[in-house]
Order: structure tokens, then sequence, then C-alpha cells
């Protein structure tokens, strides 16, 4: 039986994800911090089409859950046929103000976990030629997002990453595409302290945007953007200066708090 792996699954946009597969059918090993918030969901999933939920409790801001996560696959013997990599974190705040353990904690999850989990688990994609890879990035990882630049960075990162992989894999049978929305209504951004009255885009419901990503997987769309609006952000810095790409992000995110 082929499962589907989703990553941050019990809340936000992991959870969306989840219910979503969920309703098509889909068998799912949903991992997370929170046991407790993944037993409950797990419960929901199958009542609600899910033929089979498994639940992992990992903090992926330990280097060796993807191990773990991967070994537990194998021993339950669990074929993974698609790996959505949802678990992220962020810190909304002038740079010199962030953490050195968040600054650490973040950048294992947002790209570490996220490269081991793939690289565990692609090779069995590839023998099988089926199967594929999303990953959740942002509009933000196409220039840096002054309050935002950690978190930015690691969205460039996961971009980039995922368009090499694209082509790689693109002759193997297996996908590999990237989902770049702008602000999604989530707990992510109060927990980041970012304020959202401040942000003068858009927010966006999570079922909107986990839609959009399906939709675009299957076609295997390189880059997945949600929203027009989404899109033209992007496409638009091809007109201008990368100074005022930055300041335009810096506006429109208002990350900062300003005095």
């Amino acid at each position: 039986m082929y499962f589907t792996l989703v990553t941050g699954a019990s809340m936000g946009i992991g959870e969306a994800f989840a219910r979503e597969f969920a309703e098509t059918g889909t068998s799912l090993l949903l991992v997370a911090r929170s046991e407790d918030k993944l037993r409950s969901l797990a419960e929901e999933l199958k009542s609600s089409g899910a033929p089979a939920v498994r639940i992992l409790a990992e903090d992926l801001s330990d280097e060796s859950s993807p191990g773990r996560i991967y070994e537990f696959c194998l021993r339950e013997n669990i074929a993974i046929d698609v790996l959505v990599n949802c678990a992220g974190l962020s810190f909304a705040g002038d740079f010199e103000t962030l953490p050195p353990g968040k600054m650490d904690e973040i950048m294992e999850v947002n790209m570490m976990a996220l490269c081991r989990l793939i690289r565990f688990f692609l090779p069995d994609m590839i023998k099988r030629k089926r199967g594929g890879i999303i990953n959740v990035a942002s509009i933000g990882g196409y220039q840096g997002v002054p309050g935002l630049a950690l978190y930015s960075a690691t969205k460039s990162f996961i971009v980039t990453l995922t368009e090499a992989l694209h082509v790689e894999l693109k002759e193997k049978g297996v996908k590999a595409v990237a989902v770049c929305p702008g602000f999604i209504q989530t707990g992510f951004l109060a927990k980041a302290g970012h304020r959202q009255e401040g942000i003068r885009l858009p927010v966006y419901s999570r079922d909107l945007v986990v839609k959009a990503a399906i939709r675009g997987y299957e076609k295997n769309r390189l880059q997945i953007f949600p929203t027009f609006i989404d899109f033209l952000l992007v496409f638009s810095q091809r007109f201008v200066s990368r100074k005022t790409a930055v300041r335009l992000a810096d506006f429109l995110s208002s990350a900062r708090i300003r005095e």
C-alpha cells in the first residue's frame, strides 16, 4: 500500500494537505511534534475516507529525526509515494534580534530536514518510477524579505533545490514541485511574531493554497503559484531592480516593527 507522508501535519497547511488527501482516499503517514494532535486528526481522517492513517511524533529540528522516520517506514512496510514537506519555522524581526538557538532551529527544519527526507525516500521512488515531492516554499523565496531575512533565505533554498530536482527527475517517473504562496491564514504568523494586521497583501485560506498545490502537482508544474497575485508579484520582479524588489517585499510584508 502506498502512503503520502505529510510533515507539519498537526496544524496549518500540513493539516490542510492531510485533510485534502484523505478526502481523495489516500493513505497517510502524518508527522509532527504533537502526538496528541496527530492522534486526534488521524481519527477524523479515518472517518472522512482515508484507507489508513499512521502517525509518528517527531521533532524535525533534531537532525536524526528524518532517519527515524525512514526507518519507521521500512519497519512498518510503508511505501511513501508522495512526500509533502510542509514543516517550517519563521521569526519576524530584524536579523540581529534572532536568537542563535532559533536561527539553528529554523535552518534545520526548513532546509536540512527537508533535504534529508528527500534523500532518504527519493531512491525508492526512482526504483518504482512513480511518486513525487511537494515542497512548500513561498513567494518570499524570490527576494530577501527584511524582517524575515532567514525565513526568506530558506525558502529561496527550497525553490532552487526543487527546480534542480524537477529537471533531474523528469525522465525518471518522479515529480518535484515547489508551492509558492503568499501569506496563508494559519497560526504560523502569530507563532513567528508576525503581526497580521500590518500585512499589505491578501491572506489566503489554507484550503485555497492546498487545492492549487495538488492541481499543480498533478500537472507536474515546476513552480505553483496558488493565486494570480502570487504569480504577478514574482513575474513583476523582471522589470525592477533587486533593491526595488526587496524594498517592495519589506513594505508588503510589514514584518519589522518600526518606531
